[in-house]
């Protein structure tokens, strides 16, 4: 792989592995029961988060962790290759997740834009504001996290 190419390898890792570590700490903050920008969610997230029940603390519990470990398959990406089982399965394990997070905030920033700019009319009420965040932020977050995940495996297999 050219210099080039291994630079921009790394940024795209550490810039997944911050994503996902600045989203973990949001979640974090809202489950140990901060509520700024809980609004913004909106729907059964924003209302499991206020329930503070310890099944709540769970999920908000095993969010964070997850979202963690995505940050350590992201640096796993910027460690010196070791060829074998170990090499593989970091590129699976952080293809599998650039796969999921860009299709899902793809998905959902797309049908977003769609609701709010009236190509889709959905029968029931929406919420609006919180909807607006999803599309520009919350949803995008995860796009942008997952595109920087896939190229930085991608960039890494070429090694």
């Amino acid at each position: 792989m050219s210099r080039s190419h291994d630079v921009t390898a790394r940024i795209a890792a550490y810039g997944a592995a911050a994503l996902a570590t600045l989203y973990a700490a949001v979640s974090l903050y809202w489950t140990l029961g901060g509520t700024a920008l809980l609004s913004t969610v909106g729907g059964a997230v924003a209302d499991l988060a206020l329930r503070r029940s310890p099944a709540a603390v769970a999920v908000g519990a095993l969010t964070v962790a997850l979202k963690l470990a995505g940050a350590v398959i992201a640096l796993a990406l910027v460690a010196p290759p070791r060829p074998g089982l170990f090499e593989r399965a970091t590129a699976v394990l952080a293809f599998i997740g650039s796969t999921v997070l860009t299709l899902y905030g793809l998905v959902l920033v797309v049908a977003g834009a769609f609701v709010l700019s009236g190509v889709i009319k959905p029968g029931g009420l929406v919420d609006r504001h919180a909807l607006r965040w999803h599309v520009f932020l919350w949803d995008l977050w995860f796009l942008l996290w997952g595109l920087s995940l896939g190229l930085a495996v991608v960039l890494r297999s070429r090694r």
